[in-house]
């Protein structure tokens, strides 16, 4: 069976940690040419104190989404941090009391996200946000494990839509937030929530696929 442990989680904390680092400056340019450029430097903040934490006090992966989750909402500005906030709120639920996480656990992990973001934001798919990362990388998982998909495929599945989701905000106008005062100016730009959804995703993908490299 493929699945991990809810202590082995610490792999992804990490690579979580290594991707936003690492993109901290890709994010605030794509956020600069249709925002206030800062989101970049905002992600690495909430991230970067994450670790902090994270190495005084290592913790399984449940109570350490729970951890960025509150970081997220009370320390970082900008519509970007409540919105993470809340999207590691409803991850973390997912796989609250679960000694270990397989395909349809990590699937329940997702909709929770999904579901906890939806409660302080209204955008749908073509709005220029994150959610055109993030709804259809659940609508693919979703719709894989549904067809008996293995995890590996589920999470390949839901990479690929977020990242296609993403690419596909450079010709939208958008509709919400700061951005939507811009209205044609806004195209031919790659939404920067879309952008850091769409690396958190694929960065989970990453770190679950290698737990599952090494589990019999």
């Amino acid at each position: 069976m493929q699945r991990f442990t809810n202590a082995q989680g610490q792999e992804i904390q990490q690579e979580l940690i290594r991707t936003i680092r690492e993109n901290k400056l890709h994010l605030s340019e794509l956020d600069g040419a249709i925002g206030d450029g800062d989101h970049g430097i905002n992600m690495n903040k909430g991230f970067s104190l994450w670790a902090e934490e994270l190495a005084s006090n290592p913790v399984e992966l449940y109570a350490s989404l729970m951890s960025l989750s509150k970081i997220l909402l009370a320390r970082i500005g900008g519509a970007m941090g409540p919105l993470y906030g809340m999207f590691f709120r409803g991850l973390a639920k997912g796989c609250e009391q679960e000694e270990f996480l397989d395909a349809a656990v990590f699937g329940r992990m997702l909709s929770g996200a999904v579901a906890c973001v939806q409660t302080i934001s209204q955008a749908k798919v073509g709005d220029k946000t994150l959610m055109d990362a993030l709804l259809p990388a659940e609508q693919a998982y979703r719709g894989a494990l549904e067809q008996n998909k293995s995890f590996l495929e589920c999470l390949e599945a839901m990479a690929t839509a977020a990242e296609k989701g993403r690419d596909s905000t450079r010709e939208l106008i958008a509709k919400v937030g700061r951005a939507s005062r811009l209205g044609e100016r806004a195209r031919g730009s790659q939404d920067a929530g879309a952008a850091s959804c769409a690396l958190i995703l694929t960065a989970i993908a990453g770190a679950i696929r290698g737990l599952l490299a090494g589990s019999p």
